[in-house]
Formats: structure tokens, C-alpha cells, sequence
């Protein structure tokens, strides 16, 4: 054999060992722990969700996920706002507990946070895109996150070494191309967790350039309490957050834009002449209607959801991404894929879009849940969830020993067996939040399967009751009926409870004070 053969045997050998060390320590890792994709998106209503029976869009992708896994149709969130809700991942524990009750504040990251379990256990964690908690990431081999709320358009992202870079193009793209590139440099002999999280889709909603217009052919079927009244609502009549009078014509419906504020100055030239033809025509139809009053509401509410639907069209077509990049690298069988909402959000419910009420669009998030070894395709979930669940429930899912003071419990009993018995189906809720933004008066309360029992506090003071089965639309207040006075006096008891089994001074001590 002369010498350039010789090489070139061993060249080939060394090619192939390489080949099947890689080979092997990817076998290693799918014989053991999984890796776990958790994609959090930002306000997603659930209504909006093909899987939930929503009929605004279709969302392929995220029904994806749930017909080959599992879909949780009583999924809840113990505080229905962004920066608390992640919190609350990636603590296990209720806002009161780990210290992050309201938005724009400075999250501790010295806590205990669960993915810092990840790391003492051999997996490769990563969080990219939105995160929104004041502080940088900790728990985290690598981040590449947004800063603040972030930006639609050409984002600027914080990395790991603190470095701040602005990415041309647009922000859902990003967040996935990104998520992506880390999957490729990763170690395969190790497993890993990935959180993506999706800025989609958040208020002021502007949509990739290739998805402007995606939905202006149809005219969406207003819900059916649009127009609500609050009647015997005190605390829903002097909220700050229906689309008829708080959504801005400029920033939110994008009439008469100005084109130097926000994400569009941060527009290429090419960007800036697509998206200034687009909503330059929608401005002038809007001039040429001269709409007030209730139409003029009408015509907001189809021009949000229109932008709201165009936003989340291209968020799905990026999870869809992730999921062709785990079927082209045979990680389907390995890899536990999540996907939801950091809360619920309103499409004009009650006339209104944000959140945090205890009201079901906003209290009910989308969570679905794939992963063939232990779940069965098309497996259907009716028991209560919350957002105190997730972090127990991947770690179980990674064979970690979940931590006691964690507050939530593991869902894998239900991902096993969805008849579990003894299931708790009470959900304990407590929001904060006021005045700025949208005056929403601070509560607590009790959700049951068929019944909704609220405090609200300070600003507003009362009780309301709901009975669901009667009322999904939770329009009828039936607190002084002496019909429910039974049921209010037993809601008040379980109440009690929850907050003495969550340690919530502060609910306690103004129940204490009501006596």
C-alpha cells in the first residue's frame, strides 16, 4: 500500500470511528434521559387554538403536538401576567412565594430555580427569546434573550457573556433559527433542555412581512358578550382594558402610523416600504369609513384580531420548524416537547384583549405535551392544571427528584393514566396588579369544575360567584342569591384552605379582616 492509499485508510478510519462515537453517545443519551423542549409563547389564547376547537386560524403545528401527545383541556395559571407567570416555571411556586408578584420588577435569580436541577444532573440547558424578569438568566449554560418586551422587528438580544446584538429580521424567526444553531453545537452524549421562548404574541402585534394581510378576507363573528354591561361586575366596569376605549388607533390598530416610534423605527428600508404599503391602505379604508361609537368598536376589534391571528400564524409555522429539526435528527422518540401560553388572553371577550382577571380566557392557558415513550397519541386530559405544575412535571419526567418546596405536583401520573384518582381539581389563584397597566382590581379565589368564587381587594371590594355550568360565559354574578348560599359558604371553607396550603398571608389576613 503506498503511502497517499495509507492516508487516506486512515483518514477513513478516523472519519468513522467519529462517525460512530457520535452514533453511540447519541444511543446512550436516547436509553436514558430525555431531552425536553419547553416553547413558552406570550399571551396565546386558547380560543385561538385548532386543538382547543378554536375556528379563528389553523394552527397545524401545535395540533401537532397535542395529536401525538397529550392535550390538557383544564389548564390554568395561578397569576395571569408575563414576567410572574415565568416565575413561576421556573420556581414551582406561587408569586407570594418566590417573590415576583408584579411585571417590571427585578426577579431573584438566586433562588431556587429548576433548572439549575438540569444542570447537577448532565443536561445541556439553554433559554432563547423572551424572558422578560429583569435580571439575567442563571440555571442556564447559554442564553440569547430579548431585552425587556422585546422588539417585532430586527430585536436586539443579550448573550451569555452579557453581549448585546441586533438581529435583522423578524423576531419569531429569530428566536427559532436560534434555537436551532444551539441544538447543532450541542453535545450529543448529554441530554438536553431548551426553553424557547416566543415573544408572539404579544401586544402591539405586527406581523412578519410575508403574513400582513393573512387574514383581511374574512370577517370575524364578534363574541357574543362584546358589548358587555358588567352588571353587578364592579371591578370588570372600571377596568381600563376594553378595545372600544383603551386600544390606541396609532400604536395598537396601526392607523396613520408614525413610523419613527417603536418597532418600526427600527425598520430596514425594504421592511419600512412593505409594511408602510400595507397599513398606509388600511388607513385610508379606515379615513374613508368615518366610523364612531359602536361601529368604530367593531371595526378595531376586526382590525386586532386580524394583526393578533397574523402574528400567531407565524409563530406556528416556527414550532413547526422545531418539530421537522427533532423528526431530521431522530430525536422524536427522546425528546418531551411542550407547548403553551404564559397566560390566557382575551380576543373580545367582554369587549376586552389582555389578561389577568380570574375570568376563564385569561385563567385557562393552552398546554399541550408530547413525548411517545409514556404518552399515548390523542390523550385527552379534563383534570385541573396549573402553572406550579410545570417545573415538577418535567423534572419527573428527567427522573429528578422533585425538591419540597416546590408547590406544584407532576402531572406524569395523568400523562400515564388520566383516570388518576384522588386528583386535586381546585385551582387557588391571586393576582396583584394596580393600577397601571389597565386598572384591574387585585383577587384572589377558587375554581372548582363547576364554580368560581373571587375576592376582589383594595380598590374594589366584594365577592363574585360564577356557576360554569349554567354561565361559561361568566356574565351572571350570583353572589347574593340565596339559591348558592350553600355552595358560597362551602367555596369560602375550600378557600380557607387553599390559602393556608399555599401559606398566602396576605389573601389570609384580608379574609381574617372581612370577619
Amino acid at each position: 500500500m503506498n503511502l497517499l492509499k495509507f492516508s487516506k485508510y486512515i483518514i477513513s478510519l478516523i472519519l468513522s470511528s467519529f462517525i460512530i462515537s457520535k452514533s453511540v453517545a447519541q444511543a446512550l443519551n436516547n436509553s436514558s434521559q430525555p431531552n425536553i423542549v419547553f416553547i413558552i409563547s406570550d399571551d396565546h389564547a386558547f380560543q385561538a387554538i385548532g386543538a382547543y376547537g378554536g375556528k379563528l386560524m389553523p394552527t397545524p403545528n401545535i395540533d401537532r403536538i397535542a395529536n401525538e401527545g397529550a392535550i390538557f383541556r383544564n389548564s390554568f395559571v395561578t397569576n395571569s401576567i408575563c414576567g410572574p407567570s415565568r416565575a413561576t416555571l421556573l420556581t414551582g411556586k406561587y408569586s407570594h412565594k418566590n417573590g415576583y408578584p408584579l411585571n417590571e420588577k427585578k426577579f431573584d435569580v438566586n433562588q431556587f430555580l429548576f433548572s439549575r436541577l438540569f444542570q447537577q444532573h448532565n443536561y445541556q440547558t439553554a433559554w432563547v427569546g423572551k424572558w422578560h424578569l429583569g435580571n439575567l438568566p442563571q440555571g442556564f449554560d447559554y442564553f440569547s434573550i430579548l431585552k425587556g418586551q422585546g422588539n417585532y422587528y430586527n430585536p436586539d438580544l443579550v448573550g451569555t457573556n452579557n453581549d448585546t446584538t441586533r438581529h435583522e429580521g423578524y423576531v419569531t424567526d429569530i428566536i427559532t433559527d436560534q434555537s436551532l444553531a444551539w441544538l447543532d453545537q450541542r453535545d450529543p452524549s448529554k441530554p438536553f433542555f431548551l426553553v424557547v421562548g416566543e415573544k408572539a404574541t404579544h401586544r402591539e402585534w405586527v406581523p412578519d412581512i410575508q403574513d400582513l394581510g393573512a387574514f383581511d378576507s374574512i370577517d370575524f363573528p364578534l363574541p357574543v358578550n362584546f358589548f358587555d354591561t358588567y352588571n353587578d361586575r364592579q371591578a370588570a366596569l372600571h377596568q381600563d382594558m376594553t378595545i372600544e376605549t383603551t386600544m390606541r388607533m396609532k400604536e395598537d390598530v396601526k392607523v396613520h402610523l408614525d413610523y419613527n416610534t417603536g418597532d418600526f423605527k427600527r425598520l430596514t428600508e425594504d421592511q419600512r416600504v412593505k409594511i408602510k404599503e400595507y397599513y398606509d391602505r388600511i388607513s385610508n379604508e379606515f379615513d374613508a369609513k368615518k366610523l364612531s361609537g359602536k361601529e368604530l368598536a367593531v371595526w378595531k376589534f376586526q382590525r386586532y384580531i386580524k394583526d393578533y391571528l397574523a402574528v400567531a400564524k407565524s409563530m406556528d409555522r416556527n414550532i413547526g420548524k422545531i418539530l421537522e429539526y427533532l423528526d431530521q435528527h431522530q430525536l422524536v422518540e427522546n425528546t418531551v416537547v411542550v407547548y403553551l401560553s404564559d397566560q390566557g388572553f382575551y380576543l373580545g371577550e367582554h369587549g376586552w384583549f389582555d389578561k389577568r382577571f380570574m375570568y376563564e380566557e385569561s385563567l385557562r392557558t393552552p398546554f399541550v405535551i408530547r413525548y411517545p415513550q409514556i404518552i399515548k397519541p390523542g390523550t385527552n386530559i379534563t383534570r385541573f392544571a396549573s402553572n406550579i405544575d410545570w417545573a415538577p412535571t418535567v423534572l419527573d419526567l428527567a427522573g429528578i427528584k422533585v425538591p419540597n418546596e416546590i408547590q406544584g405536583m407532576s402531572l406524569v401520573p395523568l400523562l400515564k393514566n388520566r383516570n388518576v384518582k384522588n386528583w386535586n381539581d381546585e385551582l387557588y389563584y391571586h393576582y396583584y396588579e394596580y393600577p397601571d397597566p389597565h386598572r384591574v382590581s387585585p383577587h384572589f379565589g377558587i375554581r372548582t369544575p363547576q364554580y368560581k368564587l373571587i375576592k376582589f381587594y383594595g380598590a374594589e371590594n366584594g365577592w363574585e360567584l360564577y356557576d360554569l355550568k349554567r354561565d361559561q360565559s361568566e356574565m351572571n354574578n350570583v353572589i347574593k342569591s340565596k339559591k348558592y348560599s350553600k355552595v358560597i359558604a362551602d367555596l369560602k371553607s375550600k378557600l380557607v384552605l387553599l390559602i393556608d396550603k399555599y401559606e398566602d398571608d396576605e389573601a389570609r389576613k384580608i379574609l381574617s379582616e372581612e370577619k
